[in-house]
């Protein structure tokens, strides 16, 4: 297993965009049912029914993103441990452009949500502060919906909600690829810490996605989009190739933001 923990790439200005995200991430999901740390959607059965109910409601459903038009909800058969039970999803109004947004802030499970943070706590300071925030912001919430809107397209028939920051997330990897291809990446291989360039990381990484795109299709074996991961790469590479320039890094101030890695020479 291949994961980057931090960078030696320090950022000039807070970053408060990638920081507000995280943030909105995190609450959004400990607030909602698939934490488990709510007391008010109960347990077990109860529970789980209430993670679909919020997944058809706050994710994308492509079905609905092509035809711009919400598909009243139906019953859904989900297997648990006490085998399959038919959840009832109760009736909600829902706009499905927004949906693609919503979207962008509902984790699947704790891996899942602890990934894509990590991946954006990393990355996302130096973009961050290469764009600007205000264009930071924007940027992100367009790679997020190219990545979801291509999905959509693609697998225009499914009423499978599709959920996570992932898309949005792989433009921002695709910008610092573009931007910082020789930064140092500190990177776990296993359990042993190595430097290694971006694009030698983000590189592997891309490359992995779309492997497994080849190989699995369009939603993979454990329900990953990987089609939105290279699609969201590709849209932040091109942006940055278009809109942004490899300028040089501004002299570093006494106390540049974020973690720094005395790692090697």
């Amino acid at each position: 297993m291949v994961i980057p923990v931090g960078d030696q790439n320090p950022a000039y200005r807070f970053p408060l965009v990638t920081y507000a995200l995280i943030a909105i991430n995190v609450v959004v999901f400990l607030f909602s049912p698939v934490s488990g740390l709510n007391p008010e959607y109960g347990t077990g059965v109860t529970r789980v029914c209430a993670q679909v109910a919020f997944f058809d409601e706050y994710g994308a459903i492509p079905r609905e993103l092509v035809t711009n038009r919400e598909i009243p909800p139906q019953p859904v058969g989900v297997r648990t441990d006490e085998g399959v039970v038919r959840c009832r999803i109760p009736p909600y109004d829902k706009v499905p452009v927004f949906s693609a947004l919503t979207a962008m802030f509902v984790h699947g499970g704790w891996l899942h949500l602890l990934g894509n943070m990590l991946f954006l706590f990393v990355f996302g300071n130096n973009v961050e502060d290469r764009m600007g925030r205000l264009r930071f912001l924007f940027f992100y919430l367009a790679c997020g919906y190219v990545a979801t809107y291509a999905h959509a397209l693609v697998y225009a028939a499914s009423t499978e909600p599709l959920v996570g920051a992932s898309g949005a997330i792989a433009g921002v990897l695709g910008a610092y690829l573009y931007l910082f291809p020789r930064a140092k990446v500190i990177t776990l291989i296993g359990i042993i810490p190595l430097r290694l360039p971006a694009w030698v990381v983000l590189g592997f990484w891309f490359f992995l996605q779309w492997l497994y795109f080849r190989r699995t299709g369009v939603v993979g074996e454990a329900g990953v989009a990987y089609l939105a991961h290279v699609v969201g790469f590709l849209a932040g590479f091109l942006y940055a190739v278009l809109a942004l320039n490899r300028r040089p890094t501004p002299p570093a101030p006494p106390r540049p933001y974020g973690w720094h890695y005395p790692y090697g020479r």
